[in-house]
């Protein structure tokens, strides 16, 4: 396995967020969390990548444990996220933006250059825009960006938070089909996204959230056809 989470809680003051949550991560999965706004889904992957602090429980990554690790450790053991919002540097470049990405590892320049043009592969518009100002692109293009961060690091996980959220439907597709061809690369993936039909439909497996806990897990196909999934996520 090569992420798992066991009996997580997590705590904003006296609101307990998250409640004895586990879940686990195969290499080469993609998964999903689903649930409302507000079930703590942006909570758990900030407390798996070391953001926010955790009350009680065990995070596991390629066996280490990395439970009480710092954040920018967790980015050198090989878990990069993209967060809500995309945050890219709006006064930076998008070269100087993909170049932060990789801050944190050590690395030759020359490896850096390669990881730079093999993201540029991936997202020609990237290449187009390289000297301008992250902050001028497009919502759509500053997701990619914020992808494209994420990668300069190599991970091995990769955690996607909302990636479809304020974009056009025409972005919301491109963002997904990058999601999809990143799953079909190897690349293993821990997704956060409100639009359950299109996250269902990229992903391997899934997990139900509701106020904190684990409601309902499986298959995407087993989700994508249970009725209560239906009615509460899917607006059947």
């Amino acid at each position: 396995m090569l992420l798992e989470v066991k009996n997580l809680n997590v705590y904003y003051g006296h609101i307990h967020a998250i409640k004895d949550l586990s879940i686990s991560v195969k290499e080469g999965e993609t998964v999903c969390l689903i649930g409302a706004n507000g079930a703590g889904k942006t909570t758990i992957l900030q407390s798996i990548s070391g953001l926010i602090p955790k009350h009680s429980g065990e995070v596991f990554f390629t066996d280490q444990d990395i439970t009480q690790m710092k954040g920018h450790k967790i980015t050198q053991a090989g878990i990069a996220q993209v967060p809500e919002g995309r945050r890219v540097f709006t006064n930076l470049s998008v070269l100087d933006n993909l170049n932060l990405g990789s801050y944190s590892i050590q690395d030759s320049v020359e490896n850096k250059q390669k990881e730079i043009e093999r993201i540029y592969q991936r997202f020609p518009i990237l290449k187009e825009r390289s000297g301008q100002r992250a902050g001028t692109l497009s919502g759509g293009e500053q997701q990619m960006l914020a992808i494209g961060r994420a990668l300069m690091s190599r991970p091995k996980l990769l955690l996607l938070d909302e990636p479809s959220m304020g974009l056009s439907p025409i972005y919301v597709q491109k963002i997904f089909d990058v999601i999809k061809n990143l799953h079909d690369d190897g690349v293993t993936i821990l997704l956060v996204e409100q639009n359950a039909n299109i996250a269902l439909n990229v992903a391997d497996r899934a997990y139900v959230l509701e106020t904190g806990k684990i409601v309902k897990e499986g298959t995407a196909k087993q989700l994508l056809n249970d009725p209560d999934v239906k009615v509460a996520y899917l607006g059947a």
